[in-house]
């Protein structure tokens, strides 16, 4: 029987490139979609080996159900591959950000990747699998105004730090991904709405972030210029479920080096004033 994998968040972006290099190489492949237009899109696109899964990782039921269908499916071979993909960003400044989005937030990226996990760790015992959770540099280096997004990758990377060590001993292999900017529909979404963000805000709220709010537009609009491919991140995935000795981390991308780099060289004060000159050089001057 075909290795298999079960990716999450495969409509677009990073997890679609991950099914469809997964199903090219011949793993058995199930791809977690929430909207029926995506999974008929994947059958389109993929071969038979690639089935399209409805999943909802912040929804117990879906959560379940699937692991009911792919413990059927698989029986005692169990699973090979696990890939947690599925994520959002919400922005918008600390002062201002309704609890409820920043517990979505959350939800989604942190609770949801958990529950997912442990639902089919049953599996991933059973098929001596892999894990891969897709964080990001946000996790270790925090952007303004991008505060529950990092703060949800900055608990993914403890999480994922505190599982490899208890599944290692088991032979359980689990690697974090932490891409910098990649070339995704992601970009051409937040551009779309960021600036929404900032408008939400009473009088005072623009006042006080609205020219960071426009760098950071600036920012998300320039951000495709200097995005790796797709295909950088899915090798290093693929890396981490075929090779001997998978690695705990991965950085993928040139800017994420950097910022890393910058992070763990100056002091705290330092690389914050970094990072504000970089948003006032990007804010649009007064008239």
């Amino acid at each position: 029987m075909s290795s298999s994998v079960l990716i999450s968040g495969c409509s677009s972006g990073i997890g679609k490139a991950c099914a469809l290099h997964f199903d090219r190489a011949g793993w058995l492949v199930f791809a977690g979609v929430r909207r029926e237009e995506d999974a008929r899109r994947l059958e389109v696109e993929g071969s038979p080996r690639l089935h399209p899964l409805h999943l909802d990782i912040t929804d117990p039921e879906s959560i379940a159900a699937a692991a009911a269908k792919l413990s059927g499916q698989l029986g005692a071979a169990g699973l090979q591959g696990l890939v947690n993909n599925a994520g959002i960003a919400r922005g918008g400044p600390l002062e201002y950000v309704p609890l409820d989005e920043f517990r979505r937030q959350f939800d989604v990226n942190v609770f949801g990747t958990l529950a997912l996990t442990q639902a089919f760790l049953p599996l991933l015992h059973a098929g001596h699998g892999r894990i891969v959770n897709i964080g990001s540099i946000a996790g270790r280096v925090t952007t303004p105004l991008l505060g529950p997004y990092c703060a949800s990758k900055h608990a993914l990377e403890a999480m994922s730090d505190a599982l490899r060590m208890e599944l290692l001993p088991l032979g359980l292999y689990l690697s974090l991904v932490e891409p910098g900017v990649v070339d995704t529909p992601i970009w051409e979404k937040a551009t779309r709405g960021g600036p929404s963000v900032i408008d939400r805000l009473p009088p005072v709220g623009q006042a006080r972030y609205g020219g960071m709010g426009a760098a950071l537009a600036q920012m998300l609009a320039r951000a495709p210029r200097r995005a790796v491919p797709v295909e950088a991140v899915v090798r290093v995935v693929d890396h981490a479920l075929t090779a001997a000795r998978p690695r705990p981390r991965y950085l993928v991308g040139r800017d994420a080096r950097v910022r890393l780099l910058l992070q763990s060289l100056l002091p705290r004060r330092w690389m914050d004033g970094l990072i504000l000159r970089f948003f006032r050089r990007l804010a649009p001057r007064a008239a």
